[in-house]
């Protein structure tokens, strides 16, 4: 071959090379902006009715707007953001006739996995449950929520694992995610924590004890009273939720 032609071919595989790499680069930052803000809504570190930017977004991870619409487009999907094309972009509010629903569905499939997870259940896996506990345990001592909230998580999602069906579990954050906003606003509730924390020890009992009845229904008292918890954390928190 030419050493002309060679040349030209190589810019071209160079060429088709870049453009190949510039979606997935696309892509990835509109992944990381979605995870990002996702993470930030359901914290309620961006409160209902708080306006977002595409800009501003945009200049902070230093990138176009296009992945930040793809990532806010993504979030309008699962009811996080609500767009108005005249007045802006603004962060959701909880939708109050979703919650009982959702805390349903979550509720059917966590008696499933704690009832499961008694059954099947080895001493290294209950082990990694009581560490778990301790850590919220350790977490409300020291007045750390976000530390509390995440081995709060860890805690269901390890009994998914135990139970044998980890993807009930990313079922389940699907499904849950209004819940979880309101759920952070029950744990300032006087005696919330520690009451999440004895409900915890009560379903680990009955997994460590292969009572599978008894995790059961220990795991459908815990997620009831979310259920019970409803009226009254909109009581406290009324600009939270929707009308």
């Amino acid at each position: 071959m030419p050493a002309r032609a060679k040349k030209k071919s190589e810019n071209s595989v160079r060429a088709v090379g870049h453009r190949r790499a510039g979606r997935p680069r696309a892509a990835t930052a509109a992944s990381r902006i979605y995870s990002d803000l996702r993470a930030e809504l359901v914290s309620l570190q961006r409160r209902p009715g708080e306006a977002i930017s595409e800009a501003e977004i945009a200049l902070s991870y230093g990138v176009s707007r296009t992945p930040v619409r793809e990532a806010i487009l993504k979030l309008s999907d699962e009811g996080l953001v609500e767009i108005f094309p005249q007045s802006g972009i603004f962060v959701a509010r909880i939708p109050l006739a979703a919650l009982p629903e959702a805390i349903i569905i979550r509720k059917a499939l966590e008696e499933t996995t704690a009832r499961l997870a008694a059954e099947r259940a080895t001493s290294s896996q209950i082990l990694n449950l009581h560490s778990i506990l301790e850590r919220q345990r350790e977490a409300n001592a020291a007045r750390d929520g976000d530390t509390f909230h995440r081995a709060d998580e860890m805690f269901h999602a390890m009994i998914a694992e135990v139970a044998g069906y980890p993807g009930i579990w990313t079922l389940i954050l699907k499904v849950k995610v209004h819940v979880d906003r309101y759920r952070l606003l029950t744990l300032p509730q006087q005696g919330r924590i520690p009451r999440v924390i004895a409900e915890h020890q009560a379903i680990l009992d009955a997994i460590e004890a292969h009572d599978p009845s008894r995790a059961r229904m220990a795991m459908e008292i815990h997620l009831e009273n979310l259920l019970d918890n409803i009226a009254v954390t909109q009581n406290f928190n009324p600009e939270f939720f929707d009308k």
